[in-house]
């Protein structure tokens, strides 16, 4: 009998992604590294925060990382 294959973890998936407590994936927000000094306090402070991943591709990420 065959052994089964185990799937290899996404490095760069594994960076950006995480799993919550509920089993949502957890993401962070982009343009918020630079250029910064054109963008409000209010959008700068709404991006710091995580976001989730949208319902259609959380099947595919949960599969890489």
């Amino acid at each position: 009998m065959q052994k089964k294959i185990k799937k290899k973890t996404h490095r760069g998936a594994a960076k950006r992604f995480r799993l919550s407590a509920t089993g949502k994936v957890k993401r962070s927000h982009a343009s918020k590294s630079h250029l910064n000094g054109g963008k409000r306090r209010k959008q700068l402070r709404h991006l710091k925060k995580k976001d989730y991943v949208d319902g259609t591709q959380e099947k595919l990420i949960r599969a890489i990382i």
